[in-house]
């Protein structure tokens, strides 16, 4: 169980992480409604470019998402959906783990039954995706 509570605490500070990145780029880039806006901005080459600083984090837009690294390294990648919604995998969880100052590495199995522990917080968007509940 305190494993599962590790990884609890893991995904919590993955979605703390991406609210923090959010406000940074909305503060940053006014025209920013919501951070996959950005994948907009950068595919019209309006505003910014598909890497670069923003605050304390480096970014790097890629397909459906983008990847953030903050200044002690902490990495958040995520996708977004059709509708906008920022969404994630394990893998994505499981990477902000180990670059985090002191890395923490954490089975799917736990990663999963954390994420399960968090709904309503947290939805399934698609099997194996998940994203904040609005």
């Amino acid at each position: 169980m305190e494993r599962v509570e590790a990884a609890r605490d893991l995904v919590l500070g993955y979605v703390r992480a991406l609210n923090t990145i959010n406000e940074v780029m909305r503060a940053a880039v006014p025209s920013l409604e919501r951070l996959s806006d950005v994948l907009d901005l950068v595919r019209s080459r309006r505003i910014i470019s598909r890497n670069g600083h923003v605050g304390t984090y480096s970014y790097k837009v890629h397909g459906a998402g983008c990847r953030f690294v903050s200044d002690n390294g902490t990495e958040v990648d995520v996708d977004f959906g059709a509708d906008g919604r920022e969404v994630f995998d394990l893998w994505r969880l499981r990477g902000y783990g180990l670059s985090l100052p002191e890395p923490f590495d954490v089975t799917d199995e736990d990663l999963r039954s954390a994420v399960q522990s968090l709904q309503p917080l947290l939805t399934e968007v698609r099997p194996g995706w998940f994203s904040v509940a609005s």
